[in-house]
């Protein structure tokens, strides 16, 4: 079986810069308490001329670019995303026109902010058996279109953004070495986007119980089944959701902080793309190199949850 592993990332982030300040204008909220309760302080919005294959398509050139192939190496594409341009066509099936990559098996992927967790282990999976040779996954999320920006729960926590990597076989040592993935469809009602309203909703509490046993749980599982402990992990990248969530999960596996990816600051919870998008920025920053063992861990609605340990490198 094939090593498999990331081979080039990109990102693309939208302009718009949300500070906190902008919401205590019409909620009733602050600056200081969206960023104690939340660690956020500004979050990225695209503009109504942007959509989320745009954004998908964006982050995928720049992916390709680092990745050093022609686009035409690439054989399949998968999307992780839970605002569609439409029904259908898919997200994927877009950026497949749009990189004019015809012909090859292009498909969306929905498990909320878990998606690019199931979306790489899916590409895992492919390349791994030799079906395909350079899989592009993106995770894309436009979240202003379905934030209620009168709900003060939910308005001040999400954001825009795309990211992608480019998965492929890697050299011995290198690569993803264990996953896990995991739902729980009793616990769906917690978080949700409303049919009638289309529009976010959801069980701030339930959700927070929920996230912190399963970031806990799947972090030191793919952990232990890769064989190592939680000294030898040297980044632990979580879905962006909220600090203490993230932290909790730090303190859990026994890491210094300075090992804990904190991007939700800057980007807010911007769904399936907040797991690559902080990867690229760790690596743009300098903090992963070459045979780090970082983890990467997701959950979201569904309820659906998912971690990756793998040894970062070509």
């Amino acid at each position: 079986m094939a090593n498999v592993g990331v081979v080039g990332i990109g990102s693309f982030i939208p302009e718009t810069v949300v500070t906190n300040d902008e919401f205590e204008s019409y909620l009733d909220t602050s600056d200081e308490w969206i960023t104690e309760m939340t660690g956020i302080k500004e979050r990225r919005f695209a503009g109504d001329n942007i959509e989320t294959s745009d954004m998908a398509v964006f982050a995928a050139k720049k992916a390709i670019e680092n990745a050093r192939i022609n686009k035409k190496d690439i054989d399949m594409i998968i999307v992780a995303t839970t605002t569609p341009d439409y029904h259908f066509p898919s997200v994927a099936n877009i950026v497949q026109r749009k990189l004019n990559l015809n012909h090859i098996p292009s498909l969306d992927q929905s498990a909320a902010c878990t998606g690019f967790i199931y979306a790489l282990v899916t590409a895992y999976h492919f390349v791994e058996a030799g079906t395909y040779k350079n899989v592009l996954v993106i995770g894309a999320d436009k979240m202003s279109k379905i934030v209620d920006f009168n709900d003060r729960s939910t308005a001040i926590l999400f954001g825009d953004g795309a990211s992608a990597v480019v998965l492929s076989e890697v050299s011995d040592g290198y690569g993803i070495k264990s996953f896990e993935l995991g739902s729980d469809g009793d616990g769906g009602e917690s978080l949700y986007v409303d049919k009638d309203t289309h529009h976010i909703k959801m069980n701030g509490r339930e959700v927070f119980k929920f996230a912190v046993r399963a970031i806990k749980e799947s972090s030191l599982s793919v952990v232990k089944k890769a064989g190592l402990k939680s000294e030898d992990i040297d980044m632990l990248i979580p879905h962006q959701a909220n600090i203490r969530i993230m932290d909790y999960a730090r303190q859990k596996m026994n890491l210094p902080e300075d090992k804990l990816s904190q991007t939700l600051k800057y980007y807010g919870n911007t769904s399936a793309a907040s797991i690559p998008i902080s990867i690229d920025y760790e690596l743009s920053n300098k903090r992963i190199k070459n045979g780090d063992h970082i983890v990467l861990v997701g959950f979201g609605g569904g309820l659906t949850w998912g971690a990756v340990c793998m040894t970062w490198g070509k």
